[in-house]
């Protein structure tokens, strides 16, 4: 199998003249981080076996250690930040899974509850966060108005959303971002069902709600098509389409997914597919020289010390630097940088961690033509096979 692994060149991305993005999978700050931040929302949960989201503190602390709250705000990047810095991307994104409010207003027989109290906000801040992706299955936990209360708070704080409006046009737009010198990146966003958004939470002419897709027909790769125009895209612009969909655990990607991803590329224009939902990383796939991430895995979760699915690692998580042509629209190359979630902030994990991750996903990787190979200092880079081959 012929495989393309660009060599190393860590020279930053603004004197070569490509686009570096970050992006991420859940960054799940609500429940039991909330609760670890300056300003946590009241505890109670209407979850039936948990009622207060101290308890997931105390899982945590009892797994891997005392937490000593509160905790700045930075704290639960941890040495994510080193490496924001290392690397400065262009843009930061990251599918924000959890509602920004005080709202008590919970989604009746809804089994998890996620918020995040909006006056902690500073720890998306302290991470230097462009964009957060909204159209997932948390951000309306607390009704409408948490979600009005969500986009009202991440507004104020500079932060641009996409996949959630006060209105369909609003939900369905794109955060569009400039970059001197390079020209626009495009965000779309959209929800599915596949990973537990309600087809109730779509936004309509008059009422808030999310981009969801209704399904994965050709007829919706048309619709996104259509989206895309609609918003003026201009030559040159790189488009992103992050979906949130699939199950939380497994390594198997839909045959529909994947057919939906590639029409998305070859026929809506979409640059790169960014894939969220899973609470571990997913495969990955180049298709006509363009980047699909099925799923990116979850980036920080107060599951420390939870049983039930050991297995999958879901406390190991991959920083996702993408670089691309801006003139192409294709992969020039994609870093990845391992972390762990210990006591709520990311770490670098021990070699044996980062070897079974690396041969675990590797495993998962060789149906897509792609493999992870060891950069410098712990780091991953993806090759991967050129199409055809």
């Amino acid at each position: 199998m012929a495989l393309t692994a660009v060599g190393v060149n860590r020279q930053p991305a603004s004197e070569e003249g490509l686009v570096t993005l970050f992006l991420s999978g859940d960054v799940m700050t609500g429940r039991g981080i909330d609760q670890v931040l300056p300003h946590p929302c009241p505890p109670r949960l209407h979850e039936s076996y948990v009622t207060s989201a101290l308890k997931y503190v105390e899982i945590a602390v009892q797994a891997n250690g005392p937490i000593a709250r509160p905790v700045a705000f930075d704290y639960i990047w941890g040495e994510a930040l080193a490496e924001l810095d290392r690397v400065a991307p262009d843009l930061r994104v990251v599918n924000l899974e959890t509602a920004v409010t005080t709202s008590e207003d919970q989604w009746p027989e809804k089994g998890i509850h996620y918020r995040m109290h909006p006056d902690n906000i500073p720890c998306l801040t302290a991470a230097g966060i462009d964009c957060c992706v909204l159209a997932n299955n948390h951000v309306i936990d607390w009704g409408y108005s948490g979600l009005l209360e969500t986009l009202q708070s991440l507004e104020r704080a500079g932060l641009a959303t996409a996949g959630a409006g006060r209105n369909q046009k609003t939900a369905e737009a794109p955060a569009v971002f400039t970059l001197p010198g390079k020209g626009r990146v495009l965000v779309f966003a959209f929800g599915h069902a596949s990973s537990g958004v309600s087809d109730e939470w779509q936004a309509s002419v008059d009422a808030p709600g999310l981009s969801v897709l209704p399904d994965l027909s050709e007829a919706t790769v048309a619709e996104v098509r259509a989206r895309i125009a609609i918003a003026a895209r201009r030559p040159g612009d790189l488009v992103v389409a992050s979906i949130h969909w699939g199950g939380n655990w497994g390594y198997e990607v839909p045959r529909a997914h994947r057919t939906f991803a590639r029409r998305l590329i070859e026929e809506a224009g979409v640059h790169l597919v960014h894939g969220h939902s899973s609470h571990h990383p997913r495969g990955i796939e180049v298709h006509k020289g363009r980047l699909i991430l099925y799923g990116c895995g979850d980036f920080l979760n107060d599951y420390e010390g939870i049983s039930g699915y050991e297995a999958f690692r879901d406390d190991l998580a991959l920083m996702y630097f993408v670089t691309l042509d801006p003139h192409k629209g294709q992969l020039v190359r994609l870093d990845m940088t391992p972390l762990q979630i210990k006591r709520f902030r990311l770490q670098r994990p021990s070699d044996t961690d980062r070897r079974w991750m690396r041969d675990t996903l590797n495993r998962a990787y060789a149906c897509f033509g792609t493999r992870l190979e060891e950069g410098e200092d712990g780091r991953f880079r993806l090759a991967w096979r050129q199409d055809g081959d």
